[in-house]
């Protein structure tokens, strides 16, 4: 606020500011607190877990917040096409994307006050913390399958049928299902010719209903990981408390390899002694050639 107060010469508060300012004033507003370097003025913004963005990103998330949610996914690859298209640097980009929007769509939101704002704000800290939380959990299962490897390795001093392994570290997408961790099994060529693909589901509460739904999902992502290649593995990972046996033995039937855990989302920080022996003669099996992935998921 101080800022646009600064760079429009008003004793306005930001929610008259935003309310009634010309799209080139709130650009201007805007673009001062982008380059505002007296400690005065740099806001401190932080993510779902207490680290502070950076001031840029600071000033992009918080205006961004007042108008359009997720703007990473939604507004991010727009931005991107607006430097690609115009030549503009992408701060400039932001500023003038925000702008325009806050300009354009502020009727609808009818009002910048910080009681709103802080409800907004807190909203995008718990969306914040749950992303973060769910990477720890890909971080988790992806150090549990690099121990399984090493392991194989260590005794074997190659990696079975296969020339070499790589440990993707971004999710992967097929069809529209989600698979956090992945693994490539790799020929002579260098060339993949089959995956471990890992989904990974979680639930912070307790209750029955989420049983059906966790079995549901893996089948799905089995679906659609069998429909694109017949040839790779699916290893599902369930964490959630008090779930039912029923449940845990289709999910067991259905994947090449079940990893459950009865821990909350919390309590979940690594794969124990019995887990991580079970996934290491899994890995071992896959990479011997003495087991394939299994051909249905009725």
């Amino acid at each position: 606020m101080a800022c646009c107060q600064k760079c429009l010469s008003r004793k306005a508060t930001l929610d008259e500011i935003l309310r009634t300012a010309s799209k080139s004033e709130i650009r201007r507003g805007i673009l001062d607190c982008y380059s505002a370097e007296d400690e005065v003025y740099l806001p401190l913004l932080c993510d779902g877990i207490g680290r502070s963005y950076p001031h840029p990103n600071a000033c992009y998330y918080l205006f961004a917040w007042l108008i359009r949610d997720a703007p990473q996914q939604r507004l991010g690859p727009l931005i991107q096409r607006m430097v690609r298209n115009s030549g503009k640097s992408h701060a400039e980009a932001e500023v003038e994307a925000l702008s325009g929007l806050i300009h354009k769509y502020r009727r609808n939101v009818r009002t910048f006050v910080w009681p709103a704002i802080r409800e907004v704000i807190l909203d995008r800290f718990e969306g914040s913390r749950r992303s973060i939380k769910g990477h720890e959990k890909e971080t988790v299962v992806r150090t549990a399958l690099l121990i399984a490897i090493q392991s194989f390795f260590e005794k074997n001093g190659d990696y079975g049928k296969y020339a070499g392994v790589e440990v993707t570290d971004k999710e992967i997408v097929i069809g529209n299902e989600t698979f956090d961790v992945s693994i490539n099994l790799i020929d002579a060529q260098g060339q993949r010719v089959r995956r471990i693909l890992v989904p990974i589901k979680t639930r912070e509460t307790e209750g029955g209903g989420h049983a059906h739904l966790f079995t549901r999902d893996i089948k799905s992502a089995l679906e659609a990981a069998r429909f694109d290649s017949a040839d790779d593995f699916v290893m599902a990972v369930i964490v959630a408390k008090n779930w039912s046996e029923r449940e845990k033995a289709t999910i067991r039937r259905l994947a090449d390899h079940a990893a459950i855990f009865d821990l909350s989302s919390n309590e979940f920080t690594e794969f124990g002694r019995n887990e991580q022996s079970q996934l290491n003669t899994f890995v071992v099996l896959a990479l011997k050639g003495q087991i394939s992935p299994k051909a249905s998921v009725d």
